[in-house]
């Protein structure tokens, strides 16, 4: 009797301390993630953290990045060929949207080509000109519907959306180490559900390389590699948030895009990005 006692005592015993040991290794997890989330996104600057109050009273984190513009110039790829590229960006996230816009040079010579890519949530269109297509008379837009995902990426693979995605998808967020470096990786979610990204942090916590991974053939174009670096405050006005001064796309291993930043204002332009009636009609009968 006094053996079966033992042994039953031993079995609870070790039943409790595995459960004890299973919670604190899930505590240590969202800890972990929380950490790293927050180290990130104080090494862009774009968290206001508060320790006003007594006590254990603190105020909530404040996410203080919403617009952004950025410019630059490099390279880019089209049509089979390198080309020289002056690089402009207008950006949102709530409601997400981006609109760029780049100026071509072939190495040929010949008269520059521009164009302008506008996403906003569920509408991907060109613009002849900003604001193309909103008044009569001002430009054209024409529809983009079949690029809608690839621009919305653009955008969540800018470092800031990063984090901000990472956040948003809780605890499908995982962290882990490789090769000495810090990696973060969630699924995005929406018009970019079937997508995981994988970022790598750098040791200040920047975020250094961003993989896009899809998960199925249909989304094979999506299949993107970014690496970011040389962050720095690059405003006119200093804000204290950090943006990479170099960015560099990859697909299929061909260098897609490539520019050094001149300018990158972090305090919440006021950009808008209206979607014209007939890219709605549009986005309607594509469904």
């Amino acid at each position: 009797m006094r053996t079966k006692t033992t042994v039953l005592i031993l079995i609870v015993a070790a039943t409790t301390a595995c459960a004890v040991q299973s919670v604190s290794a899930q505590s240590s997890a969202t800890l972990d993630r929380t950490k790293v989330l927050r180290a990130a996104a104080d090494a862009l600057g774009m968290a206001r953290w508060s320790d006003i109050g007594a006590g254990a009273t603190r105020l909530p984190a404040i996410d203080v990045v919403n617009t952004m513009e950025f410019s630059g110039s490099g390279t880019s790829y089209s049509s089979g060929q390198t080309l020289k590229t002056e690089y402009h960006a207008a950006l949102g996230y709530n409601p997400p949207a981006m609109r760029v816009e780049m100026t071509r040079t072939g190495s040929g010579g010949g008269a520059p080509q521009h164009a302008t890519q506008t996403v906003r949530e569920n509408f991907a269109w060109n613009e002849s000109e900003t604001g193309a297509g909103l008044v009569p008379g001002k430009g054209t837009a024409t529809p983009a519907m079949d690029t809608l995902k690839e621009r919305l990426l653009q955008l969540w693979t800018l470092p800031f959306g990063v984090v901000k995605a990472a956040l948003a998808a809780g605890d499908k967020t995982t962290v882990s180490s490789e090769s000495g470096s810090t990696v973060i990786t969630f699924p995005l979610s929406g018009q970019l559900s079937g997508i995981t990204l994988k970022a790598t942090l750098d040791a200040k916590n920047f975020v250094t390389k961003v993989e896009a991974r899809p998960e199925n053939a249909a989304l094979a174009n999506l299949a993107f590699e970014t690496e970011y670096s040389g962050y720095a405050d690059h405003g006119e006005i200093l804000t204290d948030i950090r943006s990479p001064g170099r960015i560099v796309r990859k697909q299929g291993g061909r260098t897609v895009l490539d520019i050094e930043v001149k300018l990158w204002e972090a305090n919440n332009p006021y950009v808008v990005f209206p979607v014209p009636g007939n890219v709605k009609t549009a986005a309607g009968n594509s469904r």
